[in-house]
């Protein structure tokens, strides 16, 4: 057993809490080791990020260590870096569409040849690491929204939640479509956007009362479409078996993820 993280919006709510986790530790014949118990913070670090009653944000020392990776040499060296951006990926937009000329070097039976588009992909995800957003605790107590769209090429979310204060992101997500998924019709991209962002967000949505946003304005009539074809079929009935949501629109041009996801493209044409 390791890594116990207790957190509280309340100073006594925290010591009640507390108590009851030493009481199961100790039930249990289990054994804290005091030099690595830290108690009654507002801030701290946990497996590679800070914490706090602001949010979700990378670790400094992480941020360093971007500002000086240097251009990936080899295979493993990208493959490396690419690593890293994974675990960090809840903090980028569009990640799917920025990585995209890393990625491309991963195919079996490609050479690695570190060109332009590759240089210009590397320098654009280290510039955007070095000021990632501070990202939201998820709260069940309040509802979310899930906002999606699709490009030709990749697909993309925001996980929000309004506090009171407007609405705040709580993680970002996006990534390449198959090549079978580039030929679906836009309905169904738009449709997988959707479905992709239940999946990956399960946890959290799972029990939740969820408004999905997307710049496609017959998914809102989803349920009450007649003719299905198998493929829509299989995904409504995953969101209905699932999940408590609604579905709306909200005109592209002010859709935070169908800007994700054009860039997607805008970087395919540039690159």
């Amino acid at each position: 057993l390791d890594d116990i993280l207790i957190y509280c919006k309340t100073r006594e709510q925290h010591l009640k809490d507390l108590e009851a986790v030493f009481q199961r530790l100790q039930q249990h014949r289990l054994i804290t080791k005091g030099s690595k118990c830290e108690f009654l913070k507002q801030e701290l670090e946990f497996l590679g990020h800070v914490i706090s009653t602001e949010g979700i944000r990378i670790d400094s020392k992480k941020l360093r260590a971007i500002q000086e990776w240097k251009p990936p040499t080899n295979l493993p060296q990208l493959q490396s870096f690419l690593g890293f951006v994974n675990y960090v990926r809840r903090f980028i937009p569009n990640m799917a569409g920025l990585t995209g000329p890393l990625t491309d070097l991963l195919q079996k039976g490609t050479c690695y040849e570190w060109g332009e588009k590759q240089q210009a992909a590397f320098e654009a995800l280290k510039k955007l690491l070095m000021s990632p957003p501070v990202l939201r605790i998820a709260d069940p107590e309040w509802p979310f929204e899930v906002i999606t769209d699709a490009s030709d090429i990749a697909i993309g979310a925001v996980l929000m939640q309004d506090f009171g204060n407007g609405l705040q992101p709580i993680a970002y997500e996006s990534r390449k479509m198959q090549s079978a998924e580039r030929n679906y019709p836009v309905h169904d991209k738009e449709m997988l956007a959707i479905v992709h962002a239940f999946k990956i967000w399960r946890c959290y949505l799972t029990g939740a009362d969820v408004t999905v946003r997307t710049d496609h304005k017959s998914l809102q009539y989803l349920r009450a479409q007649p003719n299905l074809n198998p493929r829509q079929i299989r995904w409504l009935d995953y969101l209905e078996s699932n999940f408590t949501y609604k579905i709306t629109y909200k005109k592209g041009a002010n859709n935070i993820a169908d800007a994700l996801s054009r860039l997607s493209a805008q970087l395919a044409a540039v690159l």
